[in-house]
């Protein structure tokens, strides 16, 4: 058993602190919200601070939405970096900057403690499943000690290199899963244009090449109009604009990564932002005047 500590339980941070709940580990908690009442019922210790949380844990894991939450998260005046004792593991599971990351990475090590940067995929799907893909970069002797807590919450778990790889795979990541998106909202808009049923055309694409899990979950997100979120636009605009931002400072164009971007823009722009990044197909559809199905 392992003491383990817990920053940030939204929608993807309570199901992954859950799993390590019913792992056996004796888990801490903060959230600048009140914890999720049935992780509290199931024992966890709710903590002031994130300092407090560090104090009191070996492992400390971060679980929130952007560069600017981690940094407060752990440096802030309340931050994990107030309380860390010498030897903790400090693992950030959000999806941020790589850049950033290698400087929190170096400002933890300077404590004498471990980072690892361990951003996940999956969505909120993943995270109630314990299915997720978790990207790590940093030591081999940390990611060795933190793994079994991995295996918990995810299935494919890959230690890249070093600390930023594992967001630089993140960033990776969601470009793939930007452009798919697209192209399944482009391809259903062309068959519903032209005639075709939607959920017919993609039940048969399915058993073909063009298969996908974007296809499969978020094709059906689009036929069916459910986009209740398990990943918003909004948290998927943030990580193309680190895939943007990284591109111009390392000089390399990422043209259809710039259109994707676009059309997050253009959707939280009409307020879709809070929705699943599947509704990426609605500023298609806007642009067309043409839904793939009625509500």
């Amino acid at each position: 058993m392992s003491r383990v500590g817990f920053i940030g339980l939204g929608i993807m941070g309570a199901p992954m602190a859950q799993h390590l709940l019913n792992g056996g580990h004796k888990l801490y908690l903060h959230d600048i919200k009140n914890p999720p009442f049935p992780l509290i019922e199931a024992g966890a210790t709710v903590c002031t601070s994130a300092a407090e949380v560090a104090a009191r844990a070996d492992i400390i894991i971060v679980m929130v939405p952007d560069t600017p939450h981690v940094e407060t998260a752990l440096f802030g005046e309340e931050g994990v970096a107030k309380g860390l004792r010498p030897n903790t593991i400090v693992v950030d599971m959000s999806s941020i900057s790589p850049i950033e990351t290698k400087k929190f990475a170096k400002k933890i090590n300077a404590l004498g403690c471990e980072y690892l940067d361990a951003p996940v995929s999956g969505g909120e799907v993943g995270a109630k499943a314990g299915s997720l893909t978790i990207m790590v970069g940093g030591s081999q002797e940390a990611f060795d000690i933190v793994k079994p807590l991995f295996e918990l919450m995810g299935k494919n778990i890959t230690l890249v290199g070093g600390n930023g790889d594992g967001q630089t795979t993140k960033v990776a990541n969601q470009i793939i899963v930007a452009l798919n998106i697209q192209a399944v909202a482009e391809a259903l808009l062309f068959a519903s244009k032209a005639g075709a049923d939607p959920a017919k055309v993609r039940e048969a694409l399915m058993g073909g090449f063009a298969n996908s899990r974007i296809l499969e979950v978020h094709g059906e997100r689009m036929v069916k109009r459910t986009f209740n979120p398990g990943f918003r636009i909004e948290l998927h605009q943030k990580d193309l604009n680190l895939a943007l931002q990284g591109a111009k400072a390392m000089g390399v164009s990422l043209p259809n990564t710039a259109m994707a971007q676009e059309l997050m823009n253009a959707c939280a722009a009409n307020g879709l932002g809070g929705m699943d990044h599947s509704a990426l197909c609605r500023a298609i559809e806007l642009m067309s005047n043409h839904q793939i199905a009625e509500a």
